[in-house]
């Protein structure tokens, strides 16, 4: 495929519509648009609150309605994509598209606190909201204390939360949960520059994603990031003829990384140490109890989150512990070399 970017999907998003019209599931929802390989998708993504929070008093209880939460970009239908196929989704760019962030802390919510499955009989913490200055030429998020006159800068660090394709066996399942579709991995490592590959499920793949993060803790421990509506920059490829991916992957200029999402823990990280090895092993040659050696010496092992319907590990590993690898025969940079271009245009 050429470096050189040819044509260009500028999706336009709804950003004061009707919530209940938005899609709030990875699988269960038909196409909003069609997109070919190589082609840059221009687009945009509301934040989890589909835009009802405005100030520090408001609170997703009282403004939100529980069943649309996490409002997905898409889904959009990849030509050519088939089941068993890899679809590689490169971000060129993920940027704030406002100048306010929020936070919150929600009843029966939060790694911290007691939840509908971890019961307690204590009252729930207190449900708040937190403002967030955005910065886009300093880089920074101010957060602003609510109980003292404290504030202090944080590097902006914008992500996405969702990212995913449709679930097999026809499955819908819910853009607040993650799994080996994708979906709500809440990883910081989803940042632009990086590009995810997924596993192509059903035709066309059905590709979403959402959950702006102008900035997240590893582990989100209160449940709730800096949440943003972003513009993004993306560019789409099918791969084809490659060994399959059975759960996320990611790849930056300097490391690769897999992903495990379920509960518990420890089984969430067992997937992701157990897909690296695999992955190695692919790459290198190394036996799987070689390739199993290394892995346990050199990854690092990042907590997304541990506070959605199932949790989310990531396993990373730095790229010049293996040098002269070409992870997904070189896509990365291809795809990073087209949405530089079309970048340079803007």
């Amino acid at each position: 495929m050429s470096t050189e970017f040819t044509t260009v999907l500028n999706y336009e998003m709804d950003h004061d519509g009707d919530p209940s019209r938005l899609v709030y599931t990875f699988g269960g929802a038909e196409p909003r648009a069609s997109i070919s390989p190589g082609q840059v998708l221009d687009t945009s993504s509301l934040d989890c609150f589909a835009g009802a929070i405005h100030s520090v008093d408001d609170l997703v209880s009282e403004v939100c309605d529980h069943r649309f939460l996490n409002p997905q970009t898409g889904p959009f239908y990849v030509e050519g994509a088939q089941p068993g196929d890899v679809l590689a989704v490169h971000f060129a760019s993920i940027e704030p598209r406002h100048t306010l962030g929020f936070s919150t802390t929600v009843p029966l919510f939060g790694a911290l606190t007691a939840n509908g499955f971890t019961q307690m009989l204590h009252a729930p913490l207190p449900e708040m909201t937190w403002v967030y200055r955005i910065d886009k030429e300093k880089r920074t998020v101010r957060y602003e204390a609510r109980e003292s006159d404290a504030t202090y800068e944080l590097p902006l660090d914008p992500m996405h939360g969702t990212v995913g394709v449709a679930p097999a066996l026809n499955e819908a399942r819910s853009a607040l949960t993650p799994g080996d579709w994708g979906g709500n991995m809440d990883t910081p490592e989803m940042r632009a520059g990086v590009t995810c590959y997924l596993g192509v499920n059903v035709e066309g793949a059905l590709f979403s994603f959402g959950d702006g993060h102008a900035r997240q803790g590893e582990g989100e421990t209160c449940g709730v990031a800096v949440e943003t509506a972003m513009d993004t920059v993306i560019v789409i490829d099918v791969i084809k003829n490659i060994e399959p991916v059975l759960w996320p992957r990611l790849e930056s200029d300097t490391a690769i990384f897999t992903t495990g999402s379920t509960k518990p823990l420890e089984d969430a990280f067992r997937i992701s140490q157990a897909q690296m090895v695999h992955w190695v092993a692919e790459l290198t040659g190394l036996s799987m109890m070689d390739s199993y050696q290394f892995v346990s010496q050199a990854v690092e092992a990042p907590i997304a989150n541990v506070v959605d319907t199932n949790y989310t590990v990531v396993a990373k590993l730095r790229k010049d512990y293996l040098p002269a690898v070409a992870p997904m025969n070189g896509v990365h940079a291809r795809l990073k070399a087209i949405g530089r271009a079309y970048l340079d245009t803007k």
